[in-house]
């Protein structure tokens, strides 16, 4: 029963997760507006984020020892929700880079202390979950975009919007947390590693290698959050209301193959689920772009979605079976990594859409999943 109530309450904080990243990437055409934002400032923004996630990265795996993975996941959690509706609140660039830092810090604080619990999850139950938890982050996604997509339709404001779903976020995250497993609980699950490190770690060997691959599926996954609304939006004419449900779709399709993940990972070699979905998003992004057609653009952003769905299950769990390292420190070790991805992303997108358009930028996606195809034969195999 106990086991029972903490597999919930995960669920439950992927999806929060899920909905506080949502928010944030279909309402970036908001905070484009609200702050009269070039592309280039827009980016310098969404760099400020991805800076901010990198640098609590080197700290996520003392703080998690030290608090535990419930108690930071609440504090990250309530933190984050605040920051997000201080947003338009703000006034002038500067103020908008450090709030972003500080959420972007608090969304990988969030992130790493919930991939622990589901490391420590899967390997209590003795069965892969990750995919499952990672389906239930792809569901908040769509949910929180849909909410988005809703509510501008129904004339509610950006503002209002920021407000109620950033303290709806904290306070659904602080209550799920109470299910999270006990410390005293997890420790059993780790004993085994009792000389592990808890510390960072800096990434080489196998776990430079899973970063790297991170790093890729990141930077695409990463662009399609960050771009996707507003490529819709503005290179193919879309009402905002119309292209926040492309992120909805992308989420959506995401969620759903990552649903059917744990029983494809039970049966398959991971390694070739990894190269052919990367190859997929690859093929579809490609036709997305060449084609410049909404429709052809929501259908291509479902498989991008399909395609990219194995990545963060398989890698994040691959980290945590390297040897003589914390499941914590192993998952920010690779994420330092892959969220570099998150970092190199958003000023590499907008200086290509600024020295041509949006839609070459965003081969990025393309070549990024080409090259995560390429490498998946290097990820260790499953025990």
């Amino acid at each position: 029963m106990g086991l029972d109530r903490s597999r919930w309450a995960s669920r439950l904080q992927f999806a929060v997760l899920g909905v506080l990243i949502g928010t944030w990437g279909a309402h970036i055409p908001s905070l484009k507006a609200h702050h009269t934002l070039s592309e280039g400032s827009l980016s310098a923004v969404l760099l400020a984020a991805a800076l901010g996630a990198v640098s609590s990265l080197f700290t996520a795996g003392r703080v998690i020892g030290r608090l535990g993975a419930r108690r930071t996941a609440a504090v990250a959690a309530a933190l984050g929700g605040g920051l997000l509706g201080c947003l338009l609140e703000l006034r002038g660039l500067p103020a908008l880079l450090l709030v972003a830092w500080v959420l972007g810090a608090c969304m990988s604080l969030y992130d790493v202390a919930l991939n622990t619990e589901g490391a420590a999850l899967e390997r209590l139950g003795g069965r892969p979950f990750m995919s499952h938890l990672h389906g239930m982050f792809s569901v908040g996604g769509m949910l929180g975009a849909g909410a988005v997509a809703a509510l501008l339709a129904a004339g509610a404001t950006p503002r209002a919007q920021f407000w109620g779903l950033g303290l709806g976020v904290a306070l659904v995250a602080v209550w799920a947390a109470r299910g999270m497993l006990p410390e005293e609980g997890r420790a059993t699950v780790g004993s085994s590693q009792s000389a592990a490190q808890a510390h960072f770690v800096w990434p080489r060997g196998q776990l430079l290698v899973i970063g790297l691959l991170i790093l890729a599926g990141m930077t695409a996954e990463g662009a399609m959050y960050d771009w996707c609304v507003l490529y819709l939006h503005q290179e193919l004419a879309q009402p905002q209301a119309q292209a926040a449900l492309g992120y909805a779709v992308f989420s959506a399709s995401m969620a759903a193959s990552r649903f059917a993940g744990d029983a494809l990972r039970a049966r398959h070699d991971e390694r070739t689920l990894l190269r052919w979905g990367a190859g997929l998003a690859a093929g579809a992004m490609a036709v997305v772009l060449l084609s410049a057609h909404p429709v052809v653009a929501w259908v291509g952003f479902a498989l991008v979605g399909a395609g990219l769905a194995p990545v963060a299950p398989i890698l994040f769990s691959a980290a945590t079976r390297v040897p003589g390292v914390s499941p914590a420190a192993a998952i920010a070790s690779v994420t330092s990594v892959g969220y570099s991805g998150f970092m190199l992303g958003p000023p590499l997108i907008g200086a290509l859409a600024t020295a041509s358009s949006l839609t070459w930028a965003l081969g990025v996606v393309v070549l990024a999943a080409a090259l995560l195809a390429l490498g998946a034969g290097r990820v260790s195999a499953r025990p």
